[in-house]
């Protein structure tokens, strides 16, 4: 009787073979480890329902604040939402949703979110820092390779929504996720009403087609600060706003006022919408709030949910949620 055949075949591409040298076999543990990250990326794309990209041309227009308070206003209304800080340079949203410090669970090699406000799910870099002051010097393969991490090594489980902050402006950070996270529904931009900021979310809304990926809208931050007061019924009020400019109202039966003042202008935001033909998703007020709500670890909307600012992220939540699924990304192919 002859010998049985021996078979050669290596049931996990990752474990060692007796011919392969020392340099072959780290190639091979290289691309088995993408072949199972790739594949994860794909159960993730199916486990989460919606993907929302939130993008800015500039830094300093309130980006993570608008991010974290959509992804607050989301779980507020009774959704599972998770929110994914692609920003390793300068990663704020651990921060802003109360979780300085926090040191993420990892089992069985899968990294688990940790859980900020309203059960949000938060990923980000911050929480792989020793020291929060401390730099992260990476080369773009290494800091690209680690969003890859983040997106197809994360236990997300199932969510309604993720919600994805990235740094300023328009290039590796969201050209990796468009890449690596099938079905996007689309990016939301960020923008305040003067013309440096708008001029740089001109640029984003154009680099949205190139990544094959909708624009939901544009966002207007910091669009106007409301003062409020109290007075006698009926009385005339008039408050000097910036520029010289009078604004004048008249209190309520009850002696309620309140004027809301341009600081950095108004409209820009919708005008740019139109110019482009992309939808405007409203505008969020100038609250001095969002501040000490950053600094504290409490979000304006867990602390005052009832309050102006809640209210007006609410109208945006429910414009991007009616913009989702009249418009769905053909999506780039997966690398």
């Amino acid at each position: 009787m002859a010998d049985s055949p021996v078979s050669t075949h290596n049931p996990n591409p990752a474990a060692p073979s007796d011919d392969a040298s020392p340099q072959q076999q780290k190639q091979m543990e290289s691309a088995y480890a993408n072949m199972k990250r790739k594949m994860s990326m794909q159960e993730i794309g199916r486990k989460i329902k919606h993907k929302v990209m939130v993008l800015s041309g500039k830094g300093g227009v309130g980006k993570s604040t608008v991010a974290t308070g959509l992804a607050l206003s989301l779980a507020q209304e009774g959704h599972s939402v998770g929110i994914l800080d692609i920003d390793i340079t300068g990663p704020n949203v651990p921060k802003m949703m109360g979780l300085d410090r926090k040191r993420l669970h990892v089992e069985q090699g899968r990294i688990h979110p940790a859980q900020g406000h309203l059960g949000v799910k938060v990923i980000s870099m911050a929480f792989l820092l020793e020291d929060e002051d401390t730099p992260v010097v990476w080369r773009g393969p290494i800091k690209l390779g680690a969003i890859n991490q983040f997106i197809g090594d994360v236990e997300w489980g199932e969510l309604d929504y993720l919600v994805i902050d990235f740094p300023p402006g328009t290039s590796d950070e969201p050209l990796t996720v468009a890449q690596s996270l099938p079905d996007i529904d689309g990016m939301v931009i960020v923008t305040t009403p003067q013309d440096v900021a708008l001029l740089d979310s001109r640029k984003s809304i154009t680099f949205s087609e190139s990544l094959k990926v909708p624009v939901l809208g544009v966002v207007e931050n910091m669009s106007g600060y409301t003062i409020s007061g109290k007075t006698s019924p009926g009385n005339d009020i008039e408050i000097a706003g910036p520029g010289g400019k009078k604004h004048k109202t008249t209190a309520d039966s009850d002696g309620n006022f309140n004027v809301t003042l341009d600081i950095f202008k108004q409209g820009g935001g919708k005008s740019t919408a139109e110019e482009f033909g992309v939808p405007f998703l409203g505008a969020l007020p100038f609250d001095p709030g969002f501040v000490r709500g950053g600094d504290d670890g409490v979000h304006r909307i867990v602390s005052e949910p009832e309050g102006a600012s809640a209210i007006a992220f609410a109208k945006v939540v429910e414009a991007i949620k009616s913009q989702i699924g009249s418009s769905k990304s053909q999506g780039l192919e997966i690398i």
